[in-house]
């Protein structure tokens, strides 16, 4: 993992932006889970996770829904805040913290993050734009942003292991 940068949660997305957010893991909560997680559909939509990271100063859970596409057996997604100028808590905290788990359609999985870097990065950004939603030019929005936009990938990690007795 890169060296974790010092920063806090600035600048926030807008109004509609977090009140979306808030709604959306509303949602997922008063269903018990039955609502708000979705596969991705290449050239249709996104799908959307359910990741619970640990927060880097307070070590309590956090959890965001975030969209995502799959690569293999990974999955990816970007480290935007809503376009704001400031990397989201949740990149933040699995910066400090890469170990975690996410929430799909299918069940829980494990997963390590990490972010993609060159060649790897240019491939995984140019696969975005074949899932509609996460903006119309995304190199224009990403370039009025003062830090670069990372491309997380998260990667399946075995179960932990547990002694036996």
């Amino acid at each position: 993992m890169t060296a974790i940068r010092e920063q806090t949660v600035g600048a926030r997305p807008p109004l509609s932006v977090r009140v979306a957010w808030v709604g959306h893991r509303a949602l997922y909560r008063l269903s018990g889970g039955r609502l708000g997680l979705t596969r991705p559909e290449t050239g249709s939509k996104f799908g959307m996770l359910r990741l619970t990271t640990i927060g880097r100063r307070s070590g309590q859970p956090r959890v965001t829904m975030i969209g995502y596409y799959g690569d293999g057996e990974d999955l990816v997604t970007m480290a935007m805040n809503g376009w704001a100028d400031t990397d989201p808590a949740w990149w933040l905290n699995l910066q400090a913290s890469p170990d975690t788990t996410v929430d799909l359609p299918d069940g829980p999985r494990s997963v390590r993050a990490r972010p993609a870097t060159g060649a790897e990065r240019e491939r995984l950004w140019a696969k975005f734009r074949g899932y509609p939603g996460w903006g119309k030019d995304l190199d224009a929005l990403a370039a009025g942003r003062s830090i670069a936009t990372a491309v997380v990938v998260l990667e399946p990690r075995p179960e932990a292991v547990t002694a036996q007795p």
